[in-house]
């Protein structure tokens, strides 16, 4: 019996077999849901499982994922994060709790991991020989890392301006980098016009449906670490809006198995330049282009592809969006970094930022637990984080000069 009953368009409602499409819907070319056969997956997938389940990490929730089988998988561990509890945080921000899901521990550190091993997978059991897919850096690092040691080749298009750090992963793993003299989003439309000409299978985040199943797994591991209770908020950054949106499914899908009864509420944080989200939930719904603008390149968009997915977790959730401003952001990466010991990338960083701004403004009331979802680590842009920080001392090998150093900062004492 096949657990996937349907691939459904987010727009218009129209249901296609998963044979009969590959990425968007048909008619109105709406992006499309997986839609599973819950009562199959019941029978079969039970907090006993899991608890003999031996997979520590994303596959061990392989029952509510798109794939016949676990032969096509990456051997790196992807998912299953650490998710740390900060009593200390908790008391300073007046909140019941306050969690952090540190997704920069992936194999290519970052969030991006889940949503290409699942596409990577659906890939090799279509034996496909080539992927390809658009990226500001993220997206693409995480494919090249997990599909290096695989039999398929991956062509990857990156803007002009992404981070020396990303690119040199994508070249270090094999990746075939072209970069574009433009934005993600001109990057996007040529790559899906590369994989139309060429045959290539793409991993576009907010094109291919199966991108948003990796990406839902964090929601499940999040169930699971807290005991099958979910937090009051989840602050999500969010660029195209594939991360929210999916994360929203995941709990979606556990409420419906019966694994959990409350269902959290969502907050997107976005750039101040790049909150197409923001003004689509708070205005009429219909997402609009903005100018994408902003040092977190991660959610650096001007038309997010899954904006309509992402605007729709907000109002189920019953949750908001609030946007910071890029020196928010900056300023976010060091103090996060103090204050928790996880050291993130701008766009991770903007999560905190947001929930700051949020705190400030009342939107978090003391009772609220709330959980930070830190999706890519710091190593990932250094130009940001030395931005926020400043420069070393620089001193001659003398105690002299190291008496003033110390001076200054009360430790001669």
């Amino acid at each position: 019996m096949k657990k996937i009953k349907t691939l459904q368009c987010v727009s218009c409602g129209k249901e296609h077999d998963q044979d009969e499409v590959k990425y968007l819907c048909s008619s109105c070319g709406g992006n499309l849901h997986v839609i599973y056969d819950y009562n199959l997956i019941k029978k079969r997938f039970n907090y006993d499982e899991l608890k003999e389940n031996r997979h520590m990490d994303m596959w061990r929730y392989a029952d509510l994922l798109p794939l016949s089988d676990l032969k096509g998988i990456s051997n790196l561990q992807i998912g299953y994060t650490p998710l740390y509890k900060y009593k200390s945080l908790a008391e300073e921000f007046s909140v019941a709790e306050f969690y952090v899901k540190d997704d920069g521990r992936n194999p290519s550190a970052s969030f991006k991991d889940r949503a290409s091993a699942v596409v990577l997978a659906k890939a090799m059991e279509n034996d496909q020989k080539v992927i390809c897919a658009a990226s500001t850096g993220n997206a693409a690092s995480s494919l090249a890392c997990l599909s290096a040691n695989m039999d398929i080749k991956t062509v990857i298009f990156v803007p002009e301006k992404a981070p020396a750090a990303k690119i040199a992963q994508l070249l270090v793993f094999g990746a075939i980098v072209v970069t574009v003299k433009g934005t993600y989003d001109d990057a996007f439309d040529l790559s899906v016009k590369a994989g139309e000409e060429f045959g290539w299978y793409n991993r576009n985040t907010g094109y291919n449906p199966y991108s948003r199943e990796g990406k839902k797994t964090c929601a499940f591991e999040i169930c699971e670490q807290l005991e099958w209770e979910t937090p009051d908020y989840i602050f999500v950054p969010v660029g195209d809006g594939n991360i929210i949106s999916g994360i929203w499914k995941g709990f979606l899908e556990f409420k419906k198995i019966g694994f959990i009864e409350k269902l959290p509420k969502l907050v997107a944080v976005q750039a101040e330049s790049s909150n197409a989200v923001k003004l689509a939930f708070e205005g009429d719904g219909v997402i609009k282009p903005v100018s994408g603008q902003t040092v977190a390149d991660s959610i650096s968009v001007s038309l997010p592809r899954d904006g309509q997915s992402a605007v729709q977790a907000l109002k189920e959730s019953k949750g908001f969006a609030v946007s910071v401003h890029d020196k928010e952001i900056i300023k976010a990466i060091p103090e996060f970094a103090r204050k928790t010991g996880v050291f993130c990338e701008p766009a991770a960083a903007a999560a905190y930022a947001g929930f700051l701004k949020a705190l400030k403004e009342g939107k978090i009331d003391k009772g609220d637990s709330v959980l930070i979802l830190a999706t890519g680590n710091g190593l990932k842009d250094i130009q940001s984080a030395m931005k926020s920080v400043g420069k070393p001392y620089l001193i001659e090998p003398q105690l002299s000069e190291l008496k003033n150093i110390v001076a200054d900062f009360g430790l001669d004492k």
